[in-house]
């Protein structure tokens, strides 16, 4: 397996929340007294339709049959409404008829270029966000891939750009705290497996 990727970059989406306030609420906050909510902002909050969305997504490390300080995870970087390039996990709606280990593969190939094959769980994040009059309650499942072929590539149009980071920089590049929690769960799973043949040789020793 091709080792050495760290560092590279290619040109190449995470929700993001839209605030909705209701034109009773807009009125009311005019009002002497804002901090009261007239009844009329409360009906309208009330019908509110909810939907859930799943998506899943990855992390996908190339080196894992390496020494540590030479595994490297491919991230994507989104620009967010002030301009901000921040980086996270590729990820993506769950399709009819695909489990989320399937998705997490295909997402990760769209929007990174890299393939990979799933190797374990690395847990989930749920999140509510409100967009077009919608309330959304969201889950993303999330899963450690180990690296099998591609290159960096910028097909995705929703991605600003894509590269291999270190493993040691994920804490300080990506951009949201319960991905960077599940980088932490990636790399106490990398380290077991790494382990796991060095016990295993010493039983049969």
């Amino acid at each position: 397996m091709p080792l050495g990727r760290c560092g590279i970059r290619g040109r190449s989406r995470w929700a993001t929340s839209i605030d909705w306030v209701s034109a009773a609420e807009r009125a009311n906050r005019s009002r002497r007294n804002p901090r009261r909510r007239s009844g009329h902002g409360d009906r309208a909050n009330t019908r509110m339709r909810t939907v859930r969305e799943t998506s899943a997504g990855g992390l996908v490390v190339d080196g894992l049959d390496g020494p540590r300080d030479k595994q490297c995870a491919a991230l994507i970087g989104r620009t967010d409404r002030r301009g901000r390039l921040l980086w996270s996990l590729p990820k993506g709606h769950i399709e009819q008829g695909e489990t989320a280990e399937q998705t997490a593969m295909r997402e990760v190939a769209e929007e990174t270029g890299i393939q990979g094959t799933v190797l374990a769980e690395l847990g989930s994040i749920d999140y509510w966000f409100v967009t077009e009059g919608r309330r959304v309650h969201k889950t993303v499942h999330h899963y450690l891939l180990r690296f099998q072929g591609g290159e960096l590539s910028d097909a995705d149009v929703e991605v600003t750009e894509v590269a291999w980071v270190p493993l040691a920089e994920l804490e300080s590049r990506l951009a949201y705290a319960d991905e960077r929690r599940l980088a932490g769960v990636a790399g106490e799973l990398i380290d077991q497996m790494a382990s796991a043949p060095s016990e295993a040789t010493r039983e049969n020793g």
